[in-house]
This record gives structure tokens, sequence and C-alpha cells, in this order.
């Protein structure tokens, strides 16, 4: 599947006359709790010639490729990137910290110390609560749930806390997260998920575990009064996105 992958990449530069400059995988299977027919989250960096960039009527600066039940296959213009990364986005920073990487480059090596660079403790918090919160209504009110909506709430929880405590951006191996965060009596409760999750398809459920409910809820109000005092980054400026991007158009 990685060489095809890496093809169908060769065939977007080709037909959208663009440069991929890193390319990775983004979800479970990244994460480490993929099951048995989970697809695959390809997500990339391009980059357009310079004439493109200076066109009147603008060009688009996302390319959507591919989706089905095997391959999920989208890329973001590197400016498009860049600018996000000046509002310190999860999404393009945790790319830069996946485990599996499709394509790498010198561009790449340099945008990915951008994102930790530009890398807001506080809005990373923000954004991983938000995303606990709202995935925890799938465990609500119900005696079966599906077994990959606990870690859709665990692993934002855990990565909420690791910035708690750091101060950077977190893992995206949730295994390297549950070592360093979970609390040890919980270990084992979610290596049985995780071995579940990897044997059965998506759809598959399991019954409430109520000591992981518990731990959500004191994590999630520990995470936060730990916002509300929680001062705000220092906002860093233009120039380096700039000078990186220049240098990436060559001019």
């Amino acid at each position: 599947m990685k060489q095809e992958i890496q093809n169908i990449l060769k065939e977007i530069e080709e037909r959208e006359q663009v440069t991929i400059i890193m390319a990775v995988e983004s979800g479970s299977r990244a994460w480490g709790f993929a099951s048995a027919d989970s697809d695959y989250d390809v997500r990339f960096l391009y980059i357009r010639k310079l004439r493109d960039y200076l066109k009147l009527e603008g060009t688009r600066n996302v390319i959507e490729w591919q989706l089905d039940e095997t391959l999920d296959i989208n890329g973001w213009d590197l400016q498009k990137a860049l600018r996000l990364l000046m509002k310190s986005n999860p999404a393009v920073i945790e790319w830069c910290a996946s485990p599996i990487f499709y394509r790498q480059s010198h561009a790449s090596q340099r945008f990915c110390q951008l994102a930790q660079d530009y890398f807001s403790p506080k809005k990373g918090m923000y954004h991983y609560y938000h995303m606990a919160k709202a995935n925890q209504q799938a465990l609500n009110g119900k005696e079966q749930v599906r077994v990959k909506s606990y870690f859709y709430v665990l692993r934002p929880v855990l990565a909420a806390r690791w910035i708690m405590e750091r101060k950077s951006a977190p893992p995206v191996p949730f295994q390297q997260l549950v070592a360093d965060q979970l609390e040890p009596r919980l270990i084992p409760v979610v290596d049985q998920l995780i071995e579940m999750k990897s044997k059965e398809p998506e759809t598959a459920v399991t019954g409430q575990i109520p000591q992981i409910n518990q731990y959500i809820e004191e994590q999630l109000k520990e995470i936060e009064r730990a916002l509300e005092v929680m001062e705000e980054d220092g906002r860093q400026g233009y120039d380096e996105l700039n000078r990186f991007f220049y240098e990436s158009l060559g001019v």
C-alpha cells in the first residue's frame, strides 16, 4: 500500500503541476489504533510554480484527490498551511509529528521546525479539550458504544494533559501518550480496547467502562481549570514564515 500511495502522489504532481514536499498518514493508523478495515488517511503539502500565485483569478489551495473505502487522500497548498501555522493550527502540527511519512524533503524538515516554533500551548489545549468534549457525546446515555469512541475522547484528553505538563506539542502515537499520561491502573483496560479494535471492524461496539468514563470526567474538569488560569501565548509574526515561503518559491 505504501508503494501505491507513493505512485498516487507522483500522479498528483504530474496532473496538478505541483511539487509535493511532504505526505503523511494522519488517522488511526498514525495514532496506533487502526481497525481491521481502517482506511488510509493521507495528507500532503504541496507548492505551485510562482506564476500560479500571481494569477488575478487566484488558484485553489486544496487538492481533494481520492476518497473511497481504502484511501482518503487530500492536500493543502504550502501558502495555506503557513497561514494556518501562524494560528498554531493543530492539524498541520500533528502532520509533522506523524510516525508514518510517505514523502519527506528538506522543505518539509524546515516546515516542521517552524511548526514547533509556532506551537501555542494554550491554543493546543483548547483544541484538544473541545475535541474531547465533542466526542464525549458519543459515550453518553447508551448501553453499547463504539470502541473507537473511547479512543476519540481519550486521545485528546491525554494530548491536552501532555501540553498542560510539558508546554509542547503532543506526540501522535496513542501508546506514547498512554505511557506518559494515563494512570497506570487504567493502562490494562486501554490495552484491551486497543487489541479489540485491531481485530474488529470500525463498527465494533463495547459496553460502558465506568472507570474510563470517570477518568474522562475528572480530567476534563482539571483541563478546564488549567485553561482558566493559563496565560496567553506570545504572538509570533509572519517574518520567518514569509522567509521560508520565498525560499521555497526560489525568490
